[in-house]
């Protein structure tokens, strides 16, 4: 007999935040086009500061509903300081805290050849 996981899939969009509430929208408008992506995944937006949930509270709420495993993605175009160093230290404490929880980490969105592509042609269009 082969068992399937029916528990939800979670993904959490990780960005760095900031004071201004608008800055937030363009992340949960790609939360938003996520979950029309792929309906049956649980989406949501965590941040490293400035603006709420921050990543352990987002999984937490993710675990509660019945995740089991989430993936998250860093939506930084660089690789500082956050991406390299401060998100690696969250996902180990997201990792002890909840130990049978699977966490995968994607790379950052800008290490991403078609994220480049399309902001090449964006900043090259003539609109």
């Amino acid at each position: 007999m082969t068992s399937t996981n029916t528990s939800p899939r979670g993904i959490i969009l990780f960005a760095h935040g900031s004071r201004d509430p608008l800055w937030r929208l363009p992340m949960e408008a790609v939360a938003l086009r996520v979950k029309q992506l792929d309906a049956k995944a649980t989406v949501a937006c965590a941040f490293l500061e400035l603006t709420e949930p921050s990543l352990p509270t987002c999984a937490a709420d993710m675990i509660k509903a019945g995740v089991q495993s989430f993936t998250i993605v860093p939506m930084f175009l660089g690789v500082g300081k956050h991406a390299r160093e401060d998100l690696p230290l969250l996902i180990a404490d997201l990792k002890a805290s909840h130990p049978s929880i699977t966490v995968t980490l994607q790379p950052a969105i800008g290490e991403d050849a078609r994220v480049l592509d399309l902001l090449a042609h964006i900043a090259a269009s003539k609109t």
